[in-house]
């Protein structure tokens, strides 16, 4: 009989515990961040410490990233003129409610992909929400 190797003990999850929101956001000081429907005020106040200029209620030209507050299915049709406003390599976070039936992470994704965008990455953003990131498909880059 052949020798087995003995299988490698799967490297453990990485921690991100210790992380800040915006560091798990890929939040950087000098990009440019529109917010847009989201009003948490210690986010608000944590960016606005990083990246004072950051834009409110409509997205700057060419956005490293949006952030995108979705309480409700209508809001996600907004993806749609997002999508042509982030660089190549941007990102669209949509801050959706936790656990509600109007709106869930199945119907943000589904959103996203009939816009073109991929969903890449989910964060829990608060207590009451979760963001979920969007970004153009490296074959469209």
């Amino acid at each position: 009989m052949p020798h087995k190797k003995p299988n490698k003990p799967r490297e453990p999850d990485r921690d991100y515990s210790h992380r800040s929101l915006l560091d798990k956001l890929g939040v950087k000081p000098g990009q440019r961040i529109g917010v847009l429907g989201v009003e948490d005020a210690a986010f608000l106040n944590d960016l606005a410490d990083r990246v004072p200029e950051f834009v409110r209620e409509k997205p700057p030209a060419g956005a490293d990233i949006i952030f995108l507050g979705a309480e409700s299915l209508k809001a996600l049709a907004r993806l749609k003129s997002l999508a042509g406003a982030i660089q190549k390599a941007g990102a669209i976070w949509v801050v959706y409610p936790k656990g509600q039936k109007h709106i869930c992470g199945v119907d943000v994704i589904n959103a996203g992909k009939s816009f073109g965008l991929t969903d890449n990455k989910v964060c829990r953003f608060s207590e009451t929400h979760t963001a979920l990131r969007f970004v153009i498909p490296l074959a469209r880059r």
